[in-house]
């Protein structure tokens, strides 16, 4: 997927990757919805690969909106701080669900630092709580010098 219209779409403003048009999943469906966020990344030099085998699929507007919201987090996350050489964004269908990971190849983190921390990790606990109020779940695995993964699942009921 390419990047050439969201340029000047999509930037980053204080490290957070901001969209400045409406959420349109009906005329760009939830990938495209998704492949927009990653043009800033895509301007620092990161390579951004997609695996999406969930064509087909309907995937309901509210749990669309989320992976959307989850996906803006993860890959925020990654503009800045990751400094990644790669990046994929999966999006795929599984079980009676949809399954979101956004991997990069960057600095990686620790886990259990960054999300009981006074000042970092916010984001990806207000994204877990969201996401188990859907009746999802939210994995994020990351070590020092070894890149994130971020996978979100979600229930397509």
């Amino acid at each position: 997927m390419g990047n050439e219209s969201a340029l000047g779409e999509v930037d980053a403003v204080g490290g957070v990757i901001t969209d400045h048009h409406p959420l349109d999943l009906h005329t760009l469906g939830l990938a495209g919805c998704i492949d927009r966020l990653t043009g800033p990344l895509r301007q620092q030099g990161t390579t951004v690969r997609w695996d999406t085998p969930h064509w087909g699929i309907e995937i309901p507007a509210d749990c669309a909106s989320l992976l959307y919201q989850s996906a803006r987090e993860a890959l925020s996350n990654a503009f800045k701080y990751a400094g990644a050489g790669e990046l994929t964004v999966q999006l795929a269908a599984v079980g009676h669900g949809i399954r979101l990971v956004v991997s990069d190849d960057g600095t990686g983190f620790d886990c259990e630092l960054a999300l009981s921390g006074k000042n970092h990790g916010y984001g990806l606990r207000l994204m877990s709580v969201a996401v188990h109020e859907a009746g999802g779940t939210v994995s994020v695995s990351s070590k020092p010098g070894q890149g994130t993964t971020v996978t979100v699942t979600l229930p397509l009921d």
